[in-house]
C-alpha cells in the first residue's frame, strides 16, 4: 500500500499535473548555486503539499538562525514523476523530503542519496524505525537485511496503520477495546447485533483494502519471508515460500473483515469514509494515523481513539505497523554538502521534530522522544517507544504487481485462494524480467 504517507492527496488530471510539474522543475533546476553575499541556496525537494506551511516556518526559523543560508523549498504535484525527471536532467536536489516507500527504495539503491551513517544526528533516530528505512533498500544493495551499509535516508515523521475507533460508540454499546482477533469478531458481532456498522469501508477507492492486508499478513507471514521470495526469483511456483503457501490465513481474515463493512462499501471513497467516521458513522475505521487530519478537517471535535490490530489471540503479538511518512535525503553529489548537513541537523532536532509531529498527527522517530500527546493515538504511542513495530509489507512488492485492485477484488468477492495465486503469477512475472534485466547488463 502506498504508505500511509502517500494517503491520498486530491491529484490534478495529470495533462495538468505535468504541466505545473515542468513549470515546477524549471525553477528546481536553477536554486543550487550560491546567492549573492556569499549566501548558500539550497533546493529543498518538499514532497507533501499539506505541509508547505509547516515547513515554510520551519524555513523561516533556520535561516533566522543561519544567515548564510537560504532554502527555497519546491512542492510539485506529482512529486514521483518529478524527482524522476530531475534525475534524468542530472539535478538532484540538495536536500528532500520523500514518503519512504518502494520508489524511495529504487532510488536509494541507484545511489542518488548521500550516505548518513557517519552523521551524529544519525545515532539521535530509534534503531527500529531506522529499519524500516533501511528495509527498502540502500545504495549498492537489493534491499532486504543485508543491506544497511550505508543510510540514504533519516526518519523525520512516521505514520501508524492501527484501527481507529469512536470511544462514545463503544462505551455506549459497552464493548471494550479489542486485545484478540475473537475479540475483535465478537466486538464486530455486538455493533452489528445494536444496529451500528462495525466498519466503514471505502472500496471505491482500491487502495483502502491495503491497511488491513498489511498489517494480518505482517503479523502473521514467516520471518525472513520477502528475502526469500525474492531470493527465487521468478520461479516462485517451485519455491519454499510464496504468497499461496504463506498468506493463507492473513487473505482470509482480510476477507473476514470486510465482510462487516456497511452495504454501500463497494461505491465510497476515502473522502466519504473520514467524513462518515467523524459524523460518528460507524464503530471502527481500518485506516491509520494519517487519517486522523482529514477526519478532523470534517468535524474538528470528532471522537477519535486508536488500537492496534489484534491478528491472533494471543494479545502479547501485537505490534504497529509503521511508514516513515516523511525521509529526509542529501543528494549525493550535491555542492554544498555542508550547507546541506546544517540544514538536515536542524529538521531532526527534537524541537522541530515534535512540533512537526503534533501539528500532522505523526510520530517521532527520535530515540526517547516526548510521546504525541493526541489522545486519538494514545493506543499506538507506546509501541513506538517499546520498539514493536514492523513495516508496511506492500513497500516490499514492486509497483507493477497491481496488488490493490487486487485486494479489491479479494475484499468484494471473498475468493482468496484466487487472489494468492494471482498474486504469485504476478510477482513471477516481474521477478522474470528483472531477472533478465539484470543478466543483460
Amino acid at each position: 500500500m502506498k504508505s500511509p504517507s502517500t494517503r491520498p492527496h486530491s491529484r490534478p488530471k495529470r495533462a495538468t499535473a505535468m504541466v505545473v510539474a515542468a513549470a515546477a522543475l524549471v525553477a528546481l533546476g536553477g536554486c543550487s548555486a550560491a546567492g549573492s553575499d556569499d549566501v548558500v541556496t539550497l533546493n529543498f525537494f518538499q514532497f507533501k503539499p499539506e505541509a508547505v506551511g509547516n515547513f515554510t516556518a520551519i524555513i523561516k526559523d533556520f535561516e533566522a538562525e543561519n544567515p548564510g543560508i537560504k532554502v527555497v523549498q519546491n512542492s510539485v504535484p506529482d512529486p514521483d514523476t518529478a524527482i524522476r525527471t530531475l534525475l534524468v536532467k542530472d539535478k538532484v536536489p540538495d536536500v528532500l523530503t520523500l514518503n519512504a516507500n518502494g520508489n524511495f527504495g529504487e532510488l536509494a539503491r541507484a545511489c542518488i542519496f548521500a550516505d548518513l551513517s557517519a552523521e551524529p544526528i544519525t545515532g539521535t533516530v530509534n534503531p527500529a524505525v531506522q529499519d524500516i528505512v533501511q528495509s527498502l533498500g540502500t545504495c549498492g544493495t537489493d534491499g532486504g537485511s543485508e543491506g544497511a551499509a550505508e543510510v540514504n535516508a533519516l526518519p523525520f515523521a512516521s505514520n501508524a496503520s492501527g484501527i481507529l475507533y469512536n470511544p462514545e460508540i463503544f462505551a455506549a454499546n459497552g464493548v471494550e477495546v479489542p486485545e484478540t482477533w475473537t475479540e475483535l469478531l465478537a466486538a464486530a458481532d455486538t455493533f452489528q447485533a445494536n444496529g451500528v456498522s462495525p466498519f466503514f469501508c471505502t472500496l471505491k477507492d482500491s487502495w483502502t483494502a491495503s491497511p488491513a492486508f498489511v498489517n494480518l499478513g505482517g503479523t502473521l507471514m514467516p520471518d525472513g519471508f520477502f528475502d526469500d521470495l525474492r531470493a527465487e526469483g521468478g520461479d516462485v511456483a517451485d519455491g519454499a515460500v510464496s504468497f499461496s503457501k504463506d498468506f493463507a490465513e492473513a487473505a482470509n481474515k482480510e476477507a473476514t473483515l470486510f465482510s462487516y463493512c456497511q452495504d454501500n462499501f463497494a461505491s465510497r471513497d476515502y473522502n466519504a469514509g473520514n467524513k462518515a467516521f467523524a459524523d460518528g458513522e460507524s464503530a471502527m475505521y481500518l485506516q491509520g494515523s494519517y487519517a486522523i487530519p482529514a477526519i478532523r478537517a470534517n468535524n474538528p471535535d470528532a471522537s477519535i481513539a486508536s488500537f492496534p490490530y489484534p491478528v491472533t489471540d494471543d494479545a502479547d503479538s501485537r505490534v504497529v505497523v509503521s511508514g516513515v511518512d516523511v525521509g529526509i535525503a542529501i543528494g549525493r553529489n550535491t555542492p554544498h554538502a555542508a550547507e546541506a548537513q546544517t540544514f538536515v541537523d536542524y529538521l531532526m532536532s527534537p524541537d522541530v521534530v515534535t512540533a512537526y509531529s503534533e501539528a500532522q498527527s505523526t510520530f517521532s522517530p527520535l530515540k526517547d522522544a516526548t510521546p504525541n500527546s493526541d489522545p486519538a493515538l494514545a493506543g499506538l504511542e507506546p509501541y513506538f517507544s517499546d520498539e514493536r513495530i514492523i513495516g508496511f509489507i506492500d513497500h516490499q512488492i514492486p509497483a507493477a504487481v497491481p496488488l490493490v485492485n487486487m485486494l479489491q477484488t479479494l475484499v468484494i468477492t471473498g475468493d482468496s485462494e484466487a487472489f494468492l495465486s494471482d498474486l504469485d503469477s504476478e510477482w513471477s512475472k516481474v521477478a522474470a524480467r528483472t531477472t533478465t534485466q539484470r543478466q543483460g547488463k
